[in-house]
C-alpha cells in the first residue's frame, strides 16, 4: 500500500535539498544522487516513489539552485565540467550524517543517475555506513573526464554494501568496456551481492522520461524501476 507522503525543500548547513518523506516518518532512508537534471522534475519523481513505499528520500543538489525545470542543458553542462570530486562527495557525506543524525534514520543507501551513478559507487567505496548502493547507467567515461580526479572502478571494488548496478547496451557516453570493469570491480567482492542489469538495446538515461520516445528505454525503465524500488526495500527494511 502506497504511503502518504510529504515532501520539502532543506537547508543542511549550507547545502539545499529536496527532501520527500513518508507521513509519520521512518527509519529507512535513500541519498539521491541526480543526473545532469539536478533536482528537476523527473529527480523528485524518484524520490517521491521511493518515499511512498515507506522510505525517506534525500536528494542532493549538484548544482545549488539551477536545475532543468529552469536551466538549459548546455549550461548543465558546463557545470558539470566544473564540478570537484572531493567536494562533492564531502556534500554527500554532509548529507549522510544528516540523516543518520537530524533525521533519525537507521538505514540509509544510496542511489544515483548518470553523473550520480558514478558518485554512488565512488560514495559506497568510502563510506561503510550505506545499507545499498545503485547505480542507473553510472556515467564512468574512458578515458576518464579531466575532472574524474576520483577512479571509480578502483572504489567500486571496496563497496561493503548491497549493490545494484543497471547498463545499457547501447550507452554511446560510457563503452562496454568500462561496464566491463566496473562488473569485474563487482564480482572481486566476496562480502556483499551484486545485482548487474543488462538492458541491451536500451540507451543511456534510460530512466529520464524525455528518452521514452524510444519504446525501449521507455520498457527498459518500466522493468527496472520496479525491482530497484523492491531492492531498496529488501536492503533497508
Amino acid at each position: 500500500m502506497a504511503h502518504e507522503i510529504d515532501t520539502s525543500t532543506i537547508k543542511v548547513g549550507e547545502l539545499g535539498a529536496y527532501l520527500s518523506r513518508p507521513a509519520g516518518g521512518g527509519t529507512s532512508g535513500m541519498l539521491l544522487l541526480p543526473m545532469i537534471t539536478g533536482i528537476g522534475e523527473r529527480v523528485r519523481e524518484f524520490a517521491d516513489d521511493i518515499a511512498r513505499t515507506g522510505v525517506t528520500a534525500l536528494s542532493w543538489d549538484p548544482w545549488h539552485g539551477p536545475s532543468a525545470d529552469d536551466t538549459s542543458r548546455e549550461v548543465l553542462f558546463d557545470l558539470m565540467g566544473k564540478l570537484d570530486d572531493e567536494t562533492c562527495l564531502n556534500e554527500m557525506r554532509t548529507l549522510l550524517d544528516h540523516m543518520f543524525g537530524e533525521l533519525g534514520l537507521r538505514k540509509v543507501g544510496v542511489i544515483g543517475w548518470c553523473l550520480g551513478g558514478r558518485f554512488a559507487l565512488i560514495l559506497g567505496g568510502r563510506d561503510d555506513r550505506l545499507a545499498n548502493v545503485i547505480a542507473y547507467h553510472p556515467t564512468v567515461p574512458i578515458p576518464p573526464a579531466p575532472n574524474h580526479t576520483v577512479d571509480a572502478v578502483e572504489h567500486t571494488a571496496r563497496i561493503a554494501a548491497p549493490t545494484m548496478m543497471l547498463y545499457p547496451g547501447r550507452d554511446t557516453l560510457v563503452p562496454h568496456e568500462s561496464f566491463q570493469r566496473l562488473q569485474d570491480a563487482l564480482h572481486s567482492r566476496t562480502g556483499a551481492p551484486s545485482i548487474v542489469h543488462l538492458y541491451p538495446e536500451a540507451e543511456h538515461g534510460f530512466s529520464d522520461s524525455r528518452t521514452h520516445g524510444n519504446e525501449i528505454n521507455a520498457t527498459a525503465y518500466a522493468t527496472s524501476w520496479p525491482q530497484v524500488l523492491a531492492f531498496i526495500q529488501a536492503t533497508t527494511s
